[in-house]
């Protein structure tokens, strides 16, 4: 019976070391595969993870984005990993089988997890765009609420009422989403109506004054004012105000005192802030009056 040559420096030794030569081709290709999956791995580990830590570090991404992005750059250290060991152990044709099952299984899954999958890749999105983080206050379609915590798949938002929404990731991705507190500066709008026998002017100069009174509202930029109504009942005057480090909380609590301060202005200057008058004309008719007078049997 012929016997098969070793195909390795690796198989002659276990063969001289008196292995049979099948035995010792099938365990130098696992040797093979072993070695090689470490030294992949290894490197990998070694350059690549940092090189993406660094990426992250740049980028400022919040420490609760890093750990699931760091976590898919190691499996797929592992996968390149593995799919070398497959060939430096010879393993080419298995290899190539695993691939196309693989793949069919991979449209099998994609075809039934479309959902999954169009969150997840939202998920990545939000990490690397940005559009908001843990803690900032947003609004999007009829929602509105604090951002408790981002995930690869959803991401939980609490309400202003203490409800928690968890949220799947596509849905802040796929529309208008909006956050007023990326910036450091927020503009607050609101709208007062005076009457239209009241003076614009001295209606004008106390809004602007109570808002330089105000210790959260700033001077720069200075508050303003715009005549932008002309309603069937009083005339609309626009304040426009800039608070600083805005939050959900302050934005409220400014606006509240502010309003208040300039209606109580309003009240000791004698500005007044009408309400709308509806007049209802016309007349009122009786049927069959004769039925109306005449007693009851």
């Amino acid at each position: 019976m012929q016997t098969v040559p070793a195909a390795s420096p690796i198989g002659a030794r276990l063969e001289d070391a008196g292995i049979s030569t099948e035995i010792a081709n099938s365990a130098a290709g696992v040797i093979r595969f072993v070695i090689a999956f470490l030294a992949v791995y290894f490197v990998g580990r070694a350059v690549v993870v940092p090189l993406v830590n660094r990426a992250m570090t740049r980028r400022d991404l919040d420490a609760h984005a890093r750990k699931p992005l760091t976590l898919i750059t190691q499996f797929g250290i592992i996968f390149v990993a593995i799919a070398i060991a497959f060939g430096f152990g010879g393993y080419g044709n298995f290899l190539v089988s695993m691939a196309g099952i693989a793949a069919a299984g991979t449209l099998a899954i994609g075809l039934a997890a479309q959902n999954v999958i169009s969150n997840f890749v939202s998920g990545v999105f939000i990490y690397t765009d940005k559009p908001f983080k843990i803690g900032d206050w947003i609004e999007w379609d009829d929602y509105a609420g604090t951002v408790e915590d981002i995930s690869l798949r959803v991401t939980r938002v609490r309400t202003f009422d203490n409800e928690l929404l968890t949220v799947p990731n596509s849905e802040l991705t796929n529309g208008v989403l909006k956050n007023p507190v990326e910036s450091d500066k927020l503009r607050l709008k609101f709208v007062f109506g005076i009457g239209y026998d009241d003076d614009i002017e001295q209606a004008s100069e106390i809004i602007v004054d109570e808002a330089r009174n105000h210790p959260d509202i700033l001077d720069d930029p200075a508050p303003s004012v715009r005549l932008t109504e002309l309603g069937s009942s009083d005339v609309g005057l626009q304040s426009r105000i800039w608070i600083a480090d805005p939050g959900r909380a302050d934005f409220v609590r400014i606006r509240g005192e502010y309003v208040t301060s300039v209606k109580q202005r309003f009240d000791e200057e004698g500005v007044d802030i009408p309400y709308p008058v509806r007049t209802l004309e016309g007349g009122l008719e009786l049927g069959n009056e004769k039925q109306i007078v005449e007693p009851a049997e």
